[in-house]
């Protein structure tokens, strides 16, 4: 299974009754694992969960810490990026040249490296105090 087929079959499981805008994600580990997510809301919006960051939290439950790839779908017309925080999520476990690929239903595609998604991301050498 591809990781957007992946994301495809996850993105029908998500819980979305205010929006109706169902994000499923998929990532391959550095293993090879696939760990998927999607997105589920609360009535309470800002408690909601995105897809990328439920596939993370389950790559990370599963004792993993490395993405090699990660693809978000969503059906729009065209291909949907991850949120804001979501782009900081995925750089803290994904090198700068890590592929994100972002597509809708329809097949449309776009892919960017991590660096290209969050560029100036802050990292961990931002917190180096010597």
């Amino acid at each position: 299974m591809t990781l957007y087929d992946a994301a495809c079959k996850v993105r029908e499981n998500a819980y979305v009754p205010y929006s109706h805008f169902k994000v499923g994600a998929a990532l391959r580990s550095g293993s090879g694992a696939v760990f998927v997510g999607c997105n589920v809301e609360n009535v309470a919006y800002p408690e909601g969960t995105c897809a990328e960051a439920g596939a993370i939290a389950a790559m990370v439950a599963a004792g993993e810490t490395q993405i090699a790839e990660i693809v978000v779908v969503a059906d729009s017309p065209s291909p949907v990026p991850p949120c804001g925080g979501c782009r900081q999520k995925i750089a803290e476990f994904a090198g700068l040249d890590v592929l994100v690929t972002m597509m809708s239903l329809s097949g449309a595609r776009h892919t960017v490296t991590v660096a290209e998604l969050l560029p100036g991301a802050f990292g961990i050498g931002h917190m180096d105090r010597t």
